[in-house]
């Protein structure tokens, strides 16, 4: 192949050429397309990419570069990344890298010149299916990999963190609340969404045990995002399962689903998943909408949930379940991403509701509550 040139395989045999700006060499992956306008080193580096190929729908990437804030892990997640356009005169105060130098450092193939558009319609008409990209020519061993390459098992416990690690809320706003955050590939924006609102957190490994979280004296627990197939995150569902009834439990978009897997409800694979900042949700009991940040492959049947859980949120778009709630065993969970990182901040009010609830399940006296919420409102 010529220099610069890159080739998209995907699993229906289809081939887009385009011109490489990222490391060389073949990935395999799920394409799947993210219709964000801004923020791909968030996505890039969010863990519930893991073993994706991500295709952005906005033309134009690479405009402001990376910078150094803006992680929500400590590496790119997706195994390759396919744009329009890539463009090479980044400018930003905050830029210290190229997107495409960040690219190579991490190893990750990448392809501009594509027509994403059209590829994106792809996507959308024939469902996800797995690809490879490329800077090589297109062997009969590529295209025999590819179909022999498959979803691994419970890839959260591939992103989670191996050990627990405590991390302490900002001291002008700690509420006196210890939050055990359940790793299954979480996002940093996650973690300082509940740090910047006093908590101080615990985080475990995704195949932590129900008994190990309750002897660790925490006040409440928060299922985290991350990749996969929620089925196969047994560990994980076996954990909440020991853990309803006896804490208090939220869940974001993994952790949602698994929380729903382990009140008995059904999980089943959208065609090609929701990925983007613009994704409207009503609020059922208020009517209120919200444009939300959203991450999944994969959707709960209302259905098969059991009679004591209340619907919070559907997406306006197809009508999915985006939230539940069970107050009498003291659940609550989205679908989408309150934190964004990248997108609207609409829900991030569900942080402040959630941490409010965890005061309010630990402190009774008025007086104490006052002092709290007085600290955290400042």
């Amino acid at each position: 192949m010529s220099e610069n040139k890159a080739r998209l395989l995907l699993d229906n045999g289809m081939i887009f050429e385009g011109k490489s700006f990222g490391a060389e060499g073949t990935a395999f992956g799920e394409i799947c397309f993210n219709t964000s306008m801004t923020g791909y080193q968030e996505i890039l580096t969010d863990p519930s990419y893991a073993k994706q190929v991500v295709v952005m729908t906005y033309p134009e990437i690479g405009n402001y570069g990376i910078n150094k804030e803006d992680f929500e892990s400590s590496k790119v997640q997706a195994t390759g990344f396919i744009v329009k356009n890539y463009c090479e005169n980044e400018s930003h105060y905050k830029s210290y890298i190229k997107l495409k130098d960040y690219l190579k450092q991490q190893n990750i193939v990448s392809i501009s010149n594509i027509d994403t558009r059209r590829l994106t319609t792809i996507i959308r008409e024939s469902g996800a299916m797995n690809c490879a990209v490329t800077t090589e020519e297109i062997t009969d061993e590529i295209k025999n990999k590819l179909k022999q390459f498959s979803m691994d098992k419970d890839i959260s416990k591939q992103v989670s963190t191996k050990n627990a690690e405590k991390i302490l809320p900002l001291k002008e706003k700690d509420c006196g609340i210890k939050v055990a955050l359940i790793d299954c590939g979480v996002k940093k924006g996650i973690v300082e969404a509940l740090k910047n609102r006093g908590c101080e957190i615990i985080v475990f490994p995704a195949d932590v045990s129900a008994k190990t979280v309750l002897e660790s004296s925490v006040d409440s627990v928060l299922i985290s995002n991350g990749p996969g197939d929620p089925q196969d995150a047994v560990d994980a569902i076996e954990t909440a399962k020991g853990l309803i009834g006896k804490i208090p439990i939220y869940g974001i978009c993994l952790g949602y689903q698994i929380l729903c897997i382990a009140l008995g409800g059904k999980t089943y694979k959208l065609k090609y998943g929701h990925r983007g900042g613009n994704h409207p949700v009503i609020n059922r009991q208020t009517g209120k909408v919200i444009m939300t940040s959203q991450n999944h492959g994969y959707a709960v049947d209302e259905k098969t949930l059991p009679e004591n859980v209340e619907v919070t949120y559907v997406n306006l778009n197809d009508e999915t379940l985006e939230g539940f709630c069970c107050k009498s065993l003291k659940i609550d969970a989205v679908q989408f991403h309150p934190e964004a990182a990248p997108g609207p901040y609409d829900a991030g009010v569900i942080f402040d509701i959630w941490v409010y609830e965890m005061v309010v399940n630990k402190y009774k006296g008025i007086k104490k509550l006052k002092l709290i919420f007085d600290k955290l409102i400042k």
